[in-house]
């Protein structure tokens, strides 16, 4: 009778308890694909902003932090208000506070309307990396590593579908019409995710891990090489067009350089992804910062057209190390991987906003090429680092 009792729960609720991996997996992803969407897709819509409310380039950019800083600042805080929640709550809830913030900015209520609204928006979307990333990370156990590659992936398809559809209607819908649709699309996207995941919480899992103490060093060496990685990616990117234009290229070639650089990245979440787990994470990213800094100083002193046949494998490494890099996220933490996931964001999205300002001041000062050669510099300086989990993985779930 005892026994009887003690797995009543299980038996009445097998869904909630053994989720699809699956479908919590293609929960996760639309989750990442709308949220990333709605974040670069902002960017489409400065130009009509700044023609309408009479702009400057600094005041246009403080209005594009309001939605990234948001976002980056309440990733530690929106997990912790939610952690008792279920993903349902958490993922669902998210897409439609961030779909709200854009019903405000499509609202009548001038420049006021539109920052409010932003701020609303990056609050939605800072929970969803940590709580998707638990998502998965609950549904594969062990076997994550590819799921979150896959879940990193789906980011970039976002970021690539949702910025191209709005540039497209921009010249013939208004810009306030736009964002109604999206808001739509944002509605429908939270009907879909809530029957997608799971209705329990997150799991606290207490499966095998190094000691509290490994673990918890590794794990802030582990944040110092996403934070580095991340610096190197937004500091190359700021200089990318102007070596593009110093070399000869045009507006035209300039756009070519960028997606063939975004391609490559996209192909680099899935790639490295199953190549971490077939060869070991350490390896892997020694790997991809090695071939990063040596791309880097190739793409900074070739000419144009081998610059533009480099630029998808230099994208595949730069933008590739991230999914190893997210998928050793749970392997260092003992309990709470979605408290885990969101300090490991935080410090991520911080690097991306600070660090092309670093850079760029850089430049201002030594000049270009030396800010370019201190992004590859910077990736070699991870090389070290890397060196430094070996043993915090030694007994975890990623092989080293």
């Amino acid at each position: 009778m005892v026994t009887t009792t003690a797995l009543a729960p299980d038996t009445a609720a097998p869904s909630d308890a053994a989720p699809a991996p699956a479908r919590s997996l293609l929960g996760a992803c639309l989750a990442h694909a709308i949220h990333d969407g709605y974040t670069d897709g902002l960017y489409a819509f400065l130009p009509v902003w700044q023609a309408q409310f009479g702009l400057s380039y600094a005041a246009l950019a403080l209005v594009r932090a309001l939605y990234y800083g948001t976002m980056g600042a309440l990733q530690v805080p929106a997990n912790l208000v939610l952690r008792r929640r279920s993903h349902r709550f958490a993922l669902a809830g998210s897409i439609a506070l961030a779909a709200c913030g854009l019903a405000m900015v499509a609202l009548p209520l001038g420049f006021a309307g539109l920052c409010v609204g932003l701020v609303i928006a990056g609050a939605g979307s800072s929970i969803q990396h940590p709580r998707a990333s638990a998502l998965v990370d609950d549904a594969y156990g062990p076997a994550a590593q590819g799921p979150l590659g896959i879940y990193n992936f789906a980011g970039d398809l976002g970021k690539a579908i949702l910025p191209a559809l709005i540039a497209v209607l921009l010249p013939v819908l208004a810009w306030h019409h736009i964002m109604w649709l999206l808001v739509g699309l944002g509605a429908m996207a939270s009907i879909v995710v809530a029957a997608l995941t799971p209705q329990r919480s997150h799991a606290r899992r207490t499966l095998p891990h190094p000691s509290t103490a490994g673990g918890r060093e590794g794990f802030a060496v582990l944040t110092l090489i996403g934070a580095l990685d991340t610096a190197v990616r937004m500091g190359f990117l700021l200089f990318l067009p102007f070596l593009v234009r110093e070399k000869g290229g045009s507006s035209a070639i300039t756009g070519v350089a960028l997606a063939l650089l975004f391609i490559g990245g996209a192909l680099g979440k899935i790639t490295c992804s199953c190549l971490g787990t077939r060869f070991g994470a350490i390896g892997c990213v020694a790997a991809t910062e090695a071939a990063t800094a040596f791309l880097i100083v190739a793409v900074s002193l070739l000419p144009l057209s081998a610059v533009l046949c480099l630029l998808p494998l230099l994208g595949i490494a730069l933008n590739g190390t991230s999914s190893i890099l997210y998928a050793a996220v749970p392997t260092l933490t003992r309990h709470d991987t979605a408290r885990a996931f969101a300090i490991f964001y935080t410090a991520v999205i911080g690097s991306g906003g600070l660090a092309p300002v670093a850079f760029g001041a850089l430049a201002d000062r030594e000049g270009k090429t030396v800010a370019v050669l201190a992004a590859a510099a910077t990736a070699l300086i991870i090389l070290p680092l890397v060196a430094m989990l070996r043993r915090p993985l030694s007994h975890a779930r990623i092989p080293e």
